[in-house]
């Protein structure tokens, strides 16, 4: 190329335009607004094909720059992913795979090895892995496949890769995370770094104050069962040169799940249970995520979950079947219409959250189902044939509780905290009063906790059912909050307030600056 084309090719000072039949001389911001006008007019062509490649403006020679990328365009920034594989087996990344594989531990995949046998492998076997990879020969195993109950019914199907496979696995995801994370929606808050359920909820709930008080909640039929390895494996070569790492991905995909001994092949799916799934899930889903922006809606989506939210439910319906469309035509996935519904946030069930309206503001509240999972927990713990200690009881009971109350605590439930630490107290007087079985302990126990002996010896000698006598006044002055304090007991309403105490002191902080004198 001569100086003067690479100098046009450059700085182009104006440029000539046939539009319509017109031949126009124009500025290069004219032709920018006139392109703009052009997309508003046919958008369904500016979806399907791809930009022009930007023009360098003057002044800025020597600096970097970045062509824009059309939904279906290829995007400049894949020529620095053609070496990915070798990253991916450097040795530091392999150690930090290593040990995460080994914090999370988990279950053995269908060569038996556990999460402790692996470094004694590796020290082995490490190299020859490692060349084997690097040269192409590398064949993941099979998935093992588990079958666990979904808390609304039906069965959750897992793929539990081995060991070795999980920590490849994981060793390309921290490879991968960061190319695709720069891309991902600011809309989807699932199995990202730096983003929670928290975020997305809270999202959700600005949207809602904001006037879009319907939602269309949007419910993917299996969706790890279902992703189309074709269209999955187009999305990722779009970014990923290195077709090493593209093959291994697709030998992931396809390397089979074992059922009862036999080992079955995998046309289609990401199974649930390998450090790979969460990050093909995104970059499958991520197109949607696009399409929603592109058309300006206001949603949150974690995972599989998504919430689109609308003004009306003329609206929202109109919304649900071209979104359905989309889905099910373009990413070649299902859509659970039974599932799916278009109705007020109140009614639904978002991540474990619904939505109630006081004194003119939405806010968060826990969902009953959440709270019906959780009464069923503590009745299994609290059941009076287990045969464990009031002790062990309160102990496994503490742990249920802040982990519940932990993910629950930014909704506004202090009555529903208020109505379980009753209903349980009431289950740890009934075990209790068990325990004692017979009337002198009965009577010797009432004595010693300040009942006077008449009164202890007129209870002891009951014949009513042990949950009827647990909600006796003589238990609860006996039996009382402070007693199950005493035994470590933390109900939902200590913890949920040291909680908001906690949040409470976290905002101060970040509103100050942090810490005075810092």
């Amino acid at each position: 190329m001569n100086g003067q084309e690479s100098a046009e090719a450059i700085v182009p000072e104006q440029r000539s335009m046939n539009w319509e039949g017109l031949n126009v001389k124009m500025s290069f911001n004219f032709v920018r607004f006139v392109s703009k006008v052009k997309k508003a007019d046919n958008p369904e062509r500016e979806r399907d094909c791809p930009h022009e490649v930007g023009v360098e403006l003057r002044g800025n020679e020597g600096e970097q720059s970045f062509a824009p990328v059309s939904a279906e365009g290829k995007d400049n920034s894949k020529v620095n992913t053609g070496n990915l594989l070798e990253k991916v087996l450097d040795r530091d990344n392999l150690n930090l795979a290593y040990k995460r594989v080994k914090k999370n531990d988990g279950s053995h995949g269908v060569d038996g090895m556990k999460v402790d046998e692996l470094l004694p492998y590796l020290k082995q076997q490490g190299e020859h892995l490692k060349q084997s990879l690097l040269a192409g020969n590398y064949r993941p195993q099979p998935v093992r496949r588990v079958e666990i109950p979904k808390p609304d019914g039906g069965i959750r199907l897992l793929g539990i890769p081995t060991v070795i496979d999980r920590m490849i696995q994981q060793a390309i995801a921290q490879v991968l995370s960061p190319i695709f994370e720069k891309e991902f929606s600011n809309h989807s808050y699932g199995f990202r770094p730096g983003r929670n359920a928290h975020q997305a909820i809270k999202q959700a709930e600005a949207y809602i104050n904001e006037g879009y008080k319907i939602v269309v909640d949007i419910d993917l039929e299996k969706f790890f069962d279902k992703v189309n390895h074709d269209k999955l494996m187009y999305l990722l070569s779009k970014r990923i040169a290195d077709k090493r790492i593209l093959k291994l991905i697709r030998l992931y995909l396809e390397s089979g799940v074992m059922i009862g001994g036999l080992v079955s092949p995998t046309g289609e799916g990401a199974p649930q249970g390998g450090p790979l799934s969460p990050l093909l899930s995104n970059v499958m889903l991520h197109e949607l995520d696009k399409e929603l922006e592109r058309r300006g809606h206001r949603f949150c989506r974690y995972a599989d979950d998504c919430n689109i939210y609308v003004k009306s439910k003329k609206a929202g319906n109109r919304v649900m079947e071209s979104v359905n469309e989309f889905i099910e035509k373009r990413l070649k996935l299902k859509v659970n219409r039974e599932k799916s519904a278009v109705d007020y946030p109140g009614k639904r069930k978002f991540l474990g959250f619904s939505f109630y309206r006081r004194d003119g503001i939405h806010r968060i509240g826990v969902h009953p189902k959440p709270i019906k999972r959780l009464k069923e927990k503590l009745k299994v713990i609290t059941s009076r044939s287990n045969g464990w200690s009031i002790e062990v009881k309160i102990k496994k009971l503490n742990q249920v509780i802040t982990g519940w109350v932990n993910y629950y605590s930014i909704a506004f439930m202090q009555s529903h905290c208020k109505k379980v630490d009753e209903w349980l107290r009431r289950r740890l007087r009934m075990c209790i009063w068990k325990q004692w079985k017979h009337i002198s302990t009965r009577h010797k126990n009432l004595v010693k906790l300040g009942i006077l002996s008449s009164k202890a010896l007129e209870y002891a000698n009951t014949r009513k059912g042990y949950w009827h006598i647990a909600n006796s006044p003589i238990l609860a002055c006996s039996l009382t909050n402070s007693f199950f304090c005493k035994l470590g007991l933390i109900g939902l309403s200590e913890a949920y307030s040291k909680s908001l105490s906690l949040r409470t002191a976290v905002c101060r902080t970040a509103r100050t600056g942090g810490v005075r004198g810092q």
